[in-house]
């Protein structure tokens, strides 16, 4: 693809817009813990770097072009020059599979390694693949042995399907020194990224489901007035249970906001390659994941499925329920639709959605609701269910939160096939650790990228002002990120081989449902006895074993 043909696209969907001042609250910055406010030291000595790069092209200066990325990856190429001399890797052609959603990740690496390739000069040529098309893709790979990539943008679920069958190339310690691991948000660390005790895994982004709302639509005084007057109980605001979101978004429908059709939560119903079943999670785990129990999607000693349990049916049916309260073709909207081309453009009041939506809401044309968008954790249920019991309970502390921690960031892995050629490990190697890169982290955090935080040092707000962020919003937009990764009852995504298989097959049952064509208990019980099938061909006794160590058991 060509460069005037990646500024084409960005200028279609993802333009930039100028930064206009938001209200959040700074009490957000206390309350965030452990990562923000101590980061600072983290970088000092690349300071002056990190803020030369921020200011490419400069928050509310137009969209960032492949020229951007490509002077980004320039600036950072410096630790590059400290493991590689110039031209080691000539005639070196190395292919690279990832994704190009929403016109980010491959396209923004092919800018970022361009001045790699120039200095190295080896070649890399691209396999860029939809969201939805991505697992197929791989799984096709790993089942047929054909894998025809020497490079891999890849989740942490799928290291059981890839590290587990020895698809993966061993990290060479020097990557680990030019990547500075220790700079991991905790949760991303070991295990996370390995398999056997080897270490596989280069992290280029950190991943938790948060909750994006509209804070003109909780201040509205017509809405407030209309609350009160039909008898709900509490003051307008925004909700703060499950529970509270499902009355709202029924409460909303019918009524304006500015002149136009006020709109609550929105859904992502339609299927998204298994991406999709992160959405549904995020509204279950708050029924689900009760703090006395690490577990939430299988039993951990007979990998039994809980999706048919009364807690996840119960998310199933808060969908079917408020579908008719959303947008009106809310039934064919996929995840994609629901940030980019509904909730960042002006549809609808609430979205659980990766860090993707905070980055763009204040950074691109296509967004007009920068000035009113604010942050929170997921939110929590006024009961949860105990599945060690089978009992709804009501917790002494209050309403149970549990952050959904989906998919657990994008890496980089290297493939085995290229060990062979010591050269060639080296410069696949060496591509894998300038993307994981420190400070171009910093930028992809900052920018509209596909990517969010997921270094300890990239928490540090003076950064983020001085790139052009309002000190209140990005304040909220962090700690939203910071306190999902550090709740103690966090939702954590097991590693586990198939785990793409369990959740497609869970997109395909939850159509019929959302459909109308099944009732919740039956698309659920389908989905059980589907995944009952999958774990017993992949092998039952491993696969608890695998889960077992997944959370830390």
């Amino acid at each position: 693809m060509k460069v005037s043909e990646f500024e084409r696209m960005m200028a279609i969907g993802l333009s930039r817009r100028a930064i206009l001042k938001t209200g959040a609250s700074l009490g957000a910055v206390a309350a965030a813990g452990g990562l923000l406010g101590d980061a600072g030291a983290a970088f000092a000595d690349d300071s002056s770097l990190r803020t030369k790069i921020l200011q490419i092209p400069g928050v509310g200066k137009g969209s960032p072009t492949d020229a951007d990325w490509q002077k980004v990856g320039e600036l950072c190429l410096e630790a590059t020059k400290k493991n590689v001399k110039k031209g080691e890797f000539a005639g070196v052609e190395l292919s690279f599979m990832g994704l190009n959603n929403q016109n980010l990740h491959n396209v923004l690496f092919r800018g970022f390694l361009k001045p790699w390739e120039e200095y190295t000069g080896a070649k890399i040529t691209w396999i860029d693949l939809a969201q939805a098309d991505y697992n197929p893709r791989l799984q096709q790979a790993i089942a047929t042995g054909t894998v025809d990539f020497d490079i891999l943008e890849m989740g942490a679920p799928f290291e059981g399907d890839v590290c587990g069958k020895g698809l993966a190339s061993e990290m060479p310690d020097w990557v680990k020194a030019q990547i500075d691991m220790d700079d991991y948000v905790d949760y991303l660390k070991a295990p996370v990224g390995t398999w056997g005790g080897k270490v596989y895994r280069i992290s280029v982004d950190g991943d938790c489901h948060n909750f994006n709302y509209r804070k003109d639509y909780f201040a509205d005084a017509d809405l407030a007035k209309a609350w009160k007057s039909e008898g709900h109980q509490g003051e307008w605001g925004v909700p703060k249970t499950w529970q509270k979101v499902q009355e709202v978004t029924k409460f909303l429908k019918g009524k304006k906001i500015a002149g136009a059709d006020a709109i609550g939560y929105l859904d992502a119903p339609k299927a998204w390659g298994g991406f999709g079943f992160y959405f549904l999670g995020s509204r279950a785990t708050a029924y689900a994941k009760h703090p006395d129990d690490k577990a939430w999607l299988f039993d951990v000693d007979t990998m039994k499925p809980r999706i048919n349990n009364p807690a996840w049916v119960r998310a199933i049916q808060d969908v079917v329920d408020a579908l008719p309260s959303e947008a009106g073709d809310q039934l064919n909207a996929d995840p994609g639709t629901t940030a980019f081309q509904q909730f960042l453009a002006g549809t609808g009041s609430m979205v659980s959605w990766w860090g993707d939506v905070g980055q763009s809401a204040q950074t691109s044309d296509s967004s007009v609701v920068g000035d009113t968008i604010a942050f929170d954790i997921l939110p929590g249920s006024d009961d949860v269910y105990n599945s060690k019991t089978g009992k709804w309970e009501k917790l002494a502390s209050g309403p149970n939160f549990a952050p959904n921690m989906a998919y657990l960031g994008w890496g980089v892995y290297v493939m085995s096939r290229v060990d062979k050629d010591e050269k060639k490990k080296k410069a696949a190697w060496s591509a894998a650790a300038h993307l994981g890169g420190k400070d171009l982290a910093l930028w992809t955090a900052a920018y509209p990228s596909g990517f969010q935080c997921y270094r300890k040092s990239q928490f540090d707000i003076k950064e983020w002002v001085a790139a052009g962020y309002d000190e209140a919003y990005i304040s909220n937009y962090l700690a939203s990120q910071s306190n999902s990764y550090n709740h103690p009852n966090a939702a954590i995504e097991p590693r586990i081989p198939g785990i793409f298989q369990y959740y497609s097959v869970a997109e395909d049952e939850l159509a019929k449902v959302f459909a109308g064509r099944v009732k919740p208990q039956e698309g659920a019980d389908a989905i059980a006895a589907a995944w009952e099938k999958i774990t017993d061909q992949l092998g039952r006794d491993k696969q608890i074993a695998l889960y077992k160590a997944s959370l830390g058991m």
